[in-house]
């Protein structure tokens, strides 16, 4: 019985271990490859990971993520690769309700960088490109993220922050845009109303780990001529949701 018990425990380790390794979703039958274990034996230990909360089945694809317990006992965090990963069922749904493209952003160490994206079917769009930094005081992605930073952090980055006008509607003081920033921690939300590019408006709002650390913001964006004042309204409860579901999976207990 001992040794069944020691058995089980290292090959669920091992489980753990070839999830953990990969930066996208693990199948089933990708799992017992990397492990050497039958089939039927992987799986039942992989749902036995589930239960416990180690490891995450995804309802569509069937294949298994790290959950947030493993991060939450380690006290370390997500790679920008994992949360790209994470994000994508998310971004899917945004566009579906949206009609526009949508992307997730990751805030480290003082830069805002686009690590995932979905782009819509129609003939105009707003092309994004994953790997891109985006402006920190005039992009609605950064502006959702700003707010929630430890105080020290936030005032460090205010005071090396150069206020660079990009459209005659960006904010170029430190009073203004931190009076923005106020405003976004109050409504939960942020916008880009042509600040960082003319005739392009988006939307966005953080997304928080385990710890009550913000990691990222999730947003939806396209032209003004789509992306009325109107729209913006409507899209704040639907982004709302779907941040709040990606930090749920994140292990963030608001």
């Amino acid at each position: 019985m001992k040794q069944r018990t020691h058995q089980s425990l290292e090959r669920g380790l091992r489980l753990v271990e070839a999830v953990a390794m990969n930066d996208a979703q693990t199948s089933l039958a990708e799992a017992a490859r990397r492990t050497g274990l039958h089939r039927s034996t992987a799986h039942h230990l992989l749902q036995t990971l589930v239960s416990l909360g180690y490891l995450r089945q995804d309802a569509d694809t069937r294949a298994y993520e790290l959950a947030a317990k493993p991060f939450q006992i380690t006290g370390r965090t997500w790679s920008p690769e994992q949360l790209a990963a994470i994000a994508q069922s998310s971004l899917a749904e945004l566009t579906r309700r949206s009609g526009e493209g949508s992307s997730f952003s990751v805030y480290r160490d003082g830069a805002v960088t686009v690590v995932a994206k979905c782009e819509h079917d129609g003939p105009v769009r707003v092309v994004q490109d994953v790997g891109a930094r985006r402006p920190l005081h005039c992009t609605a992605v950064a502006k959702a993220i700003l707010p929630w930073l430890p105080a020290p952090e936030l005032a460090g980055l205010l005071a090396r922050m150069r206020f660079e006008r990009h459209t005659p509607k960006t904010i170029v003081t430190r009073t203004a845009f931190e009076g923005a920033l106020r405003r976004i921690r109050s409504t939960g939300y942020a916008t880009d109303d042509e600040e960082h590019i003319e005739g392009i408006r988006c939307i966005a709002a953080p997304v928080f780990g385990h710890s009550g650390q913000v990691l990222g913001s999730l947003c939806t964006l396209g032209p003004k001529s789509r992306m009325t004042y109107e729209k913006l309204r409507k899209l704040r409860a639907p982004l709302g949701e779907l941040a709040r579901g990606m930090s749920e999976r994140l292990g963030f207990n608001q």
